[in-house]
């Protein structure tokens, strides 16, 4: 069976999907790079050799989660731009717990100054965007942006998404959402 090579941009992907698993299991200060490698099946200095340092490759797995959140706001505008449609767009993202938890990860790390900088201005990035796709007030959008945060902390938890833990008050909480 012959394998086939991936190339060097294939290969960065890779890494970085894996980093994007490691460091929402295990956050920014709890992960090692030696672990990115293993699940992406490289050597650790070959994740080195591609994105600099464990902080850089931290930073890129900030800017995949936002960007797909941007994408996915950007597609579910097309259909409808409306902030209830961006939110059903970042429910479908739920289920995808290490995508959140990342930016979760982030914001606690955001005390390094280069962390910190880059998670500001992502999240910033997405409450923009979401007022200019869809018109909405500046007080509708820190609802919306609110809403999400509570929905990230609650798929954070397991209370809601894939097999989520019982509790009656994160019941209550997303019915009142609804």
């Amino acid at each position: 069976m012959t394998k086939t090579r991936l190339t060097a941009a294939e290969r960065s992907e890779e890494v970085l999907q894996a980093a994007v698993v490691a460091f929402g299991a295990n956050g920014y200060a709890g992960t090692k790079t030696d672990e990115i490698a293993r699940l992406a099946g490289v050597s650790q200095p070959y994740v080195i050799r591609l994105f600099g340092t464990k902080q850089q490759l931290f930073l890129a797995a900030v800017h995949r989660v936002s960007d797909r959140i941007e994408d996915e706001f950007r597609r579910a505008a097309e259909r409808e731009a409306t902030l209830a449609s961006l939110g059903e767009s970042y429910n479908e993202l739920i289920p995808e717990r290490e995508l959140l938890v990342v930016l979760l990860h982030g914001f606690a790390a955001s005390a390094d100054p280069a962390i910190g900088e880059t998670v500001r201005a992502r999240f910033g990035d997405i409450h923009k965007l979401a007022g200019q796709l869809t018109g909405a007030t500046p007080e509708e959008v820190t609802q919306f942006m609110a809403t999400g945060m509570l929905l990230t902390v609650m798929a954070a938890m397991q209370v809601t998404g894939p097999n989520p833990v019982s509790c009656h008050w994160a019941t209550e909480l997303l019915t009142s959402l609804s």
